[in-house]
Formats: structure tokens, sequence, C-alpha cells
């Protein structure tokens, strides 16, 4: 390989291994997310709004470590949708709407696969 062409190819062999890590890594959170999202479904379908309340609340935790992440590998549109999805589960949860806390778990759970989707490496996403 002829020197000039060096650098420019470890830049892109750089940039293709990080895109690589940020996919697996936004499938990652997203999934983890996605799950304790379904569990404080499933123990608001028990009746416990103590235990709904705090897996959200641990969910919310989870997400709000990743702000910093989150706004600057991927569209802030799409980051503030589920922040305020997040908000309105905690409200819910807490009044104890159980109809309207569903739909907005499902809208959330549907925002974190399309946040997911949008970071994945495919040829969709490079074209």
């Amino acid at each position: 390989m002829k020197k000039g062409l060096l650098i420019p190819a470890a830049v892109l062999t750089a940039v293709l291994t990080f895109c690589i890590w940020n996919s697996a890594a936004m499938n990652a959170h997203t999934a983890r997310w996605r799950e304790q999202l379904e569990e404080a479904e499933r123990w608001m379908d028990a009746g416990d709004w103590a235990k709904t309340a705090a897996v959200l609340e641990e969910s919310y935790a989870g997400w709000a470590e990743r702000q910093t992440y989150l706004h600057i590998v991927t569209n802030h549109d799409a980051v503030d949708d589920a922040e305020a999805m997040y908000h309105r589960a905690r409200a819910f949860a807490e009044a104890q709407e159980d109809s309207e806390l569903r739909a907005e778990l499902a809208d959330l759970r549907d925002q974190l696969r399309l946040l997911a989707e949008m970071e994945e490496f495919s040829v969709k996403n490079v074209l």
C-alpha cells in the first residue's frame, strides 16, 4: 500500500470500528431499557404499583446516565421524544392510570427500538 493511502485507510478503519461499536452499544442499552419497561408492565398487571414505579425509576436512571452519549450519537428529537415519554410514563404510574401507562410504555418501547434502529450499522442507514 502506498504511504499516501495509509492515513486515510486508518481513519476509515477507525470510523468503521466506531460505527460497529456504536450500533452494538445502542442495541444493548435500548434492549435493557425495553426489558425494564416490560417488567414494569408485568408489575402493573400484578397490581403492584410501588414495584411498577420502582422499575420505571430504575429504567429512567439508566436512561439519564446515557444522555450525553445519546445526544452525541443520535437524533436529538428522537431522544427528546423518549425523554418526554419516560416522564409521562412515570406520572401515569404515580397516578396508577393503567390504560394510559400501558399505552405510554408501548410507545416508549417502540421509540427505544427506533433509536437502536437509527444507529444500526446497515446499508439502509449508510445510504
